[in-house]
This record gives structure tokens, C-alpha cells and sequence, in this order.
């Protein structure tokens, strides 16, 4: 599915008292400082309701530890934290966490139970109807192993006995942190796909935490990308494709008509080697350029785009190569 078509099923919420909420999630200048260093500094988390919020960023970014303040399981240093459209409390946490499901790190089960049996444990200090484990078996496919042990499981299966886990007492609002972690391309697809349902099928907003960048690509509406503890760019990824801008390259054979016409048009460019590089010209534009530098003895023998990846403005907003 686009992104295009994945920012068209994003849903309406509403708070207890009837209004519109604006955010499921909204952070003010949080903070987590350990001794002299900052996890996390001055974060203002933005995710939407009804959509798979893709939160990215390298390994030790602060991603885990956003996470875990958001649950309750780690004490912010500093700022505020609102879920639901209301500000979270010692008192209140317990109720937020009530519609909240999650799956933080590597998912805990019992080796020696079987898949029903773990999460019948589970159900039973949710205090949810048993029922409901026949219905998150059936979200996260598993309902023909349900009576195998989980020690035999494999990885995948396991992460999605955790989603199962997360997903009784059918909660609203979904924080999943690295779900794909260790799966094979297999198990990435098959996790990927089920958390894109997840909004549109069940009325939830995920919030799904990642270093794969082609990951989040494929299935959040929105994204915030973080780095040593601050966001670095939050919003669309409709949005975040439109920095992905196209540069066209020239190869010509005189390369020294080409820089003088160039230079008395007051064209701007640069010299990559032998190509002549223009950055984001559209049609019209590239094809005056061609005509000017033909029609100038420069001698062009090829014209390319080049189009920027996600993967280019990744690395220019953290300094980091991403993992694919």
C-alpha cells in the first residue's frame, strides 16, 4: 500500500467529553538524563490518531526509552507526557494504560505452556473475557499452533504471540518496539502487513519504533526520526518523500563550452567528475538546458536523473548510514 493510500485511512477519536482529539500521544519537552547524559532531551512526540506512527532512528537513539516513559516504566527526568488527549498522572496512569497494549523489546512467555496457555495467563490479569483470546489468535494467525509449546515457536511466531498478548483487552493505542527485530524477510513481511491492518480494521493508532528505515517506509502514515535523544524531523512521509528531490547529471564531451555557456546564462551547477549536476529542474527546464549547451558545441552524449532516496536524507538528518 502507498503512503499516499495509507494517509487516507487515518480516523477520527474522540476524548471522553465529546471533543476531537488532536493527538493520541503528545509529549512536552520530555526528558530522561542518566548522570551527566541525556537519553532523551526535549522531546515533543506529535502521533496522530488512527495512524501507524513510525518512530525511527539508530540503535541507541533513545527510541526504547521514549517508549518505555510513554508506559510508565521508566521516570521521566523532565516535561510532560499526554495520551488520549489528557495529561498523564500517577493517578490517572492506570487507566491510560488500561487501552494501551505494547510489546517493549523481546516479547516474555512461558517455553513450557503452549501459545493458548500463555496467553491465557495473560488474560486472566488483563481481567478481559476469554473469548478474546480466540479473537487476537485469529488477528495475529496463529490459531492452528495454539496448542503447540512455545519454546518450539519460532522467532516470528513468538513476536506474534507477543502482538496477541498486546492486543487482549482491545486497546486503542499500540507502542511496539523493533517488532521486526531477528524475523526473516518472511516474518518482516508478515508483521508488517498485520500492523497495517491494525488502524483500519480495529480502530487503533500504532506506534511502531525502528531502525529500518524500508520498514517504516512501507507501513506508517506518519514518522518522527530521533537521534541521540531529540527529534530531528516529525510529520508525513509524504512529506518527508517530497525532500527526496531529483538532480539531473549531463555528460558532455566539451566540458569547457559547457561551463563558459553555462556561466554567461548564469545557470547554477556543479562539476561531479565529468558530469555537469543540476539540482531539481523540472522538464521544461532540463530541456532549455539541453538546447542551450547543444546549440554551444557542448557535445552532451547522455542526460540521467537521479532521484534522492529516503535513505540519502536519512543519513543528512543523523549523520548515520541506516540499516536496510
Amino acid at each position: 500500500m502507498g503512503s499516499k493510500q495509507r494517509m487516507l485511512r487515518c480516523i477520527h477519536h474522540k476524548q471522553e467529553g465529546g471533543k476531537d482529539m488532536k493527538y493520541m500521544i503528545e509529549t512536552n519537552n520530555l526528558c530522561k538524563q542518566y548522570g551527566e547524559k541525556y537519553s532523551v532531551k526535549k522531546l515533543n512526540l506529535k502521533v496522530r490518531p488512527g495512524c501507524v506512527y513510525g518512530f525511527l532512528g539508530p540503535n541507541g537513539a533513545g527510541k526504547s526509552t521514549t517508549m518505555k516513559m510513554l508506559l510508565g516504566l521508566v521516570k521521566p527526568t523532565g516535561g510532560e507526557i499526554s495520551m488520549f488527549g489528557n495529561e498523564i498522572y500517577e493517578k490517572n496512569r492506570i487507566e491510560v494504560l488500561k487501552r494501551t497494549g505494547s510489546l517493549i523489546e523481546a516479547p516474555s512467555y512461558y517455553g513450557h505452556l503452549n501459545g493458548r496457555e500463555n496467553l491465557k495467563i495473560v488474560q486472566t490479569l488483563k481481567r478481559v473475557p476469554e473469548e478474546e483470546i480466540d479473537k487476537v489468535l485469529k488477528i495475529v494467525r496463529l490459531c492452528d499452533q495454539q496448542k503447540k509449546k512455545v519454546r518450539e515457536y519460532s522467532l516470528g511466531m513468538k513476536q506474534r504471540l507477543g502482538l496477541a498478548a498486546a492486543l487482549l483487552g482491545k486497546p486503542k493505542l499500540l507502542l511496539l518496539d523493533e517488532p521486526t527485530n531477528g524475523l526473516d524477510p518472511a516474518g518482516i513481511q508478515e508483521m508488517r502487513e498485520l500492523i497495517e491492518t491494525l488502524p483500519e480494521v480495529y480502530g487503533m493508532t500504532v506506534m511502531v519504533s525502528s531502525h529500518l528505515l524500508s520498514e517504516i517506509d512501507q507501513m506508517a502514515t506518519d514518522v518522527g526520526i530521533i537521534d541521540k535523544g531529540k527529534m530531528i524531523y516529525q510529520g508525513s512521509l509524504a512529506k518527508l518523500h517530497e525532500r527526496a528531490k531529483s538532480q539531473i547529471s549531463i555528460h558532455v564531451l566539451n566540458q569547457t563550452a559547457a561551463v563558459r555557456t553555462l556561466e554567461e546564462y548564469q545557470e547554477p551547477y556543479r562539476l561531479q567528475g565529468e558530469e555537469l549536476v543540476f539540482e531539481d529542474r523540472e522538464e521544461t527546464q532540463v530541456a532549455r538546458l539541453v538546447a542551450l549547451l547543444a546549440s554551444n558545441g557542448a557535445q552532451i552524449t547522455r542526460v540521467t536523473e537521479q532521484q534522492k532516496s529516503l535513505e540519502d536524507i536519512f543519513l543528512s538528518l543523523t549523520g548515520k548510514q541506516v540499516s536496510l
